[in-house]
C-alpha cells in the first residue's frame, strides 16, 4: 500500500508524462505551465470523466482527441470582462494615448485575448482619443475556440451592467450602450470596432516573434506560467516592440529579476505599464 508521499511523487510523474504526451502528440506544450494551475483544472477534468489518475486521462487524450480538445478548454486561461481594473485603462489613457499619437500609425499586440472583451475595450478607448483609423490590433491566443468567440464579439446583456461601470471608471467618454446592439440575452458590438482587429491564433510557449509593435498588451497570463516561461516570454516581448513602445502586463505580473528589466522604465508600477528605452 502506499503512503501519502509516495502517491504525491507517482502523481507528479503521471502529470509530467501527461503533459509531454500533449506536447508530442498535439504539439500544444504546457510543460512550463504553473503546476499548480494545471493540477487545479486537470483534477477537475478527472472527476468530470470519473476517471482515478493522469494516467487513465493520458489514455483518453491519446485516444479521443474529444476529450483533447476538452482538456485544452481547461488549461486555457479564458478569465475576462471589458475594461478589467479600469485604472489601467485610465492610466493608458493618461500615460500612454498622447505618446502614441505622436506615431502616424500604431500596431498593438494583445496577446492571450481570450473571449476578446479586453480587446473591444481597447478598441473602444482607442476610438474615442482618435486613434482607431490608424491603429491595427493584433490580437490572438492558442485556442481557436476563444478567438471564434472574440471574432463574433457577443456577449451576454447580463453583464453588461458591469461593464458599464468598469466602462465608466475607465474614464469613458460616452455612454457605453452607444458600442452595442442588445437583444434577447445577447449584445452584439459595434462591427466598426473590430474593422482594424486581425484575430490570429498564436501561442506565446512555441511561437516566435509576432509583429513589431507600439504596444502590447498581455494581462493575467504569465501568472499561469513557472518562472522559465515567464523570462522566455518576456524576452519575446521586448524583441517585438520598437524602442520606445509599451507594455502592459496584469496586476500581479511585473518584469522585475526578468532578463530584459534593464530594457524597461516604469511608466505606472501600480497598473504594470512599462516603456522599452530608447537605449
Amino acid at each position: 500500500m502506499q503512503n501519502n508521499h509516495e502517491e504525491d511523487v507517482t502523481s507528479q510523474i503521471e502529470l509530467e508524462l501527461l503533459l509531454e504526451a500533449i506536447f508530442r502528440q498535439y504539439g500544444y506544450d504546457f510543460r512550463n505551465y504553473s503546476r499548480a494551475h494545471v493540477k487545479r483544472r486537470l483534477y477537475n477534468r478527472l472527476r468530470q470523466h470519473e476517471l482515478a489518475s493522469f494516467s487513465q486521462l493520458q489514455h483518453a487524450i491519446l485516444y479521443d482527441v474529444t476529450v483533447f480538445h476538452e482538456v485544452l478548454r481547461d488549461l486555457s486561461i479564458n478569465v475576462t470582462e471589458m475594461f478589467r481594473d479600469p485604472a489601467f485603462y485610465a492610466s493608458l489613457r493618461a500615460e500612454v494615448i498622447p505618446i502614441l499619437k505622436t506615431y502616424p500609425y500604431i500596431k498593438i499586440w494583445h496577446a492571450g485575448c481570450a473571449t476578446g472583451e479586453e480587446v473591444y475595450s481597447f478598441a473602444i478607448l482607442l476610438m474615442e482619443e482618435g486613434l482607431y483609423e490608424r491603429s491595427q490590433i493584433y490580437a490572438t491566443d492558442f485556442n481557436t475556440d476563444v478567438l471564434e468567440t472574440a471574432q463574433k464579439g457577443i456577449y451576454p446583456t447580463s453583464r453588461m451592467k458591469e461593464y458599464t461601470l468598469n466602462y465608466q471608471a475607465a474614464g469613458g467618454k460616452e455612454s457605453f450602450s452607444k458600442y452595442y446592439t442588445a437583444r434577447y440575452d445577447a449584445a452584439l458590438f459595434d462591427p466598426e470596432l473590430k474593422k482594424n482587429i486581425v484575430f490570429a491564433e498564436h501561442n506565446l510557449v512555441t511561437d516566435s516573434v509576432f509583429s513589431e509593435v507600439n504596444l502590447i498588451i498581455c494581462r493575467n497570463v504569465l501568472i499561469y506560467f513557472n518562472r522559465s516561461l515567464q523570462n522566455k516570454v518576456m524576452e519575446l516581448f521586448a524583441e517585438s516592440l520598437i524602442k520606445g513602445g509599451f507594455l502592459g502586463l496584469g496586476t500581479k505580473e511585473n518584469i522585475m529579476f526578468s532578463p530584459v528589466e534593464s530594457l524597461f522604465k516604469v511608466l505606472d508600477a501600480e497598473q504594470k505599464i512599462y516603456q522599452k528605452k530608447f537605449v
